[in-house]
């Protein structure tokens, strides 16, 4: 854990001290390739303390959840619960191999706010599934989640969401199982961009996205960066964390003020997921009335 006391941001992430590629709940996923590869786990290790460490570099504090033995996905904290403004919802998962992971979750959040770090802890509805921040991406420019169904959480978790948060919720079919999460598919960037792979989405989905996003805001993601999951990147300020992209990408990026930090992850994407599944953001606020609009509110 890093205490600092004026953080840049503050992630939850878990060591990857039992992470494998031991079951197959994606087209990423090759138990018996990994099998194979005798130095997999211990690339792992390295690539993920690579991220930890780049994330401190860059002010970040860090809260860890303990990592537990026969959970190997536990290290994509992304998909532990949904968070903003203080409040955090608990995720449910829908295949049975993720679902012991979310009383490990539970107990994180609990801990945390019992520190103060997180004010409010509620699990969604009976019946209903909701991966998380995976699938439930905070746009801060537009003050709203996008929200992919369909793989691995249900449509109609949207309401919950926004009855949690008081905040819209864009909610989006996913029409490629190799983008199972809105993470992989999809990035709100700090100044107002999107990046996005329009492949993962139906036609309505990108009707829905170019509607919200105007076309100056709006950057393509090529299907070779998407198969190296680019758009699964951790934004802080102008740096966008990434585990690689193509020259093309980098340079869009690079005339809108970013910088690209490559952080190497393949061994992650062997599970289907990268920088942003590794990470869950603690501290985000959504955007607060001016003091014109509050008086706006009271007249």
């Amino acid at each position: 854990m890093t205490l600092l006391e004026n953080p840049t941001a503050r992630f939850l992430m878990c060591r990857p001290e039992h992470f494998a590629v031991s079951y197959s709940i994606n087209p990423w996923m090759k138990p018996k390739r990994w099998a194979g590869d005798a130095g997999a786990h211990a690339a792992a290790e390295r690539e993920w303390a690579a991220l930890h460490r780049q994330l401190i570099k860059l002010g970040a504090a860090i809260e860890l959840v303990p990592p537990v033995p026969g959970l190997p996905d536990l290290v994509f904290t992304a998909n532990a619960a949904v968070v903003l403004d203080g409040k955090a919802l608990l995720a449910r998962f829908r295949h049975p191999q993720r679902q012991r992971e979310e009383g490990h979750f539970a107990a994180a959040f609990r801990a945390l706010q019992a520190r103060g770090l997180i004010d409010a802890v509620r699990k969604l509805p009976k019946g209903l599934v909701l991966e998380g921040a995976g699938d439930c991406v905070w746009d801060a420019r537009r003050n709203l989640f996008w929200m992919g169904y369909g793989p691995r959480s249900d449509a109609g978790a949207a309401r919950a969401v926004k009855e949690m948060f008081g905040q819209d919720v864009v909610a989006l079919e996913l029409a490629d199982p190799r983008f199972y999460h809105m993470d992989t598919a999809l990035a709100p960037l700090p100044g107002g961009e999107v990046m996005y792979l329009p492949s993962a989405f139906t036609a309505a989905g990108l009707a829905a996205i170019r509607e919200r996003v105007a076309p100056d805001e709006r950057i393509e993601i090529a299907i070779e960066d998407g198969r190296r999951l680019a758009a699964n990147a951790v934004s802080l300020g102008s740096t966008l964390i990434m585990s690689g992209c193509g020259p093309r990408l980098r340079a869009q990026l690079a005339e809108r003020g970013y910088e690209v930090v490559a952080t190497p992850l393949s061994s992650f994407l062997r599970s289907g997921g990268s920088a942003f599944c590794l990470t869950l953001r603690l501290d985000r606020r959504s955007v607060a009335l001016t003091t014109f609009e509050r008086e706006a509110a009271v007249a």
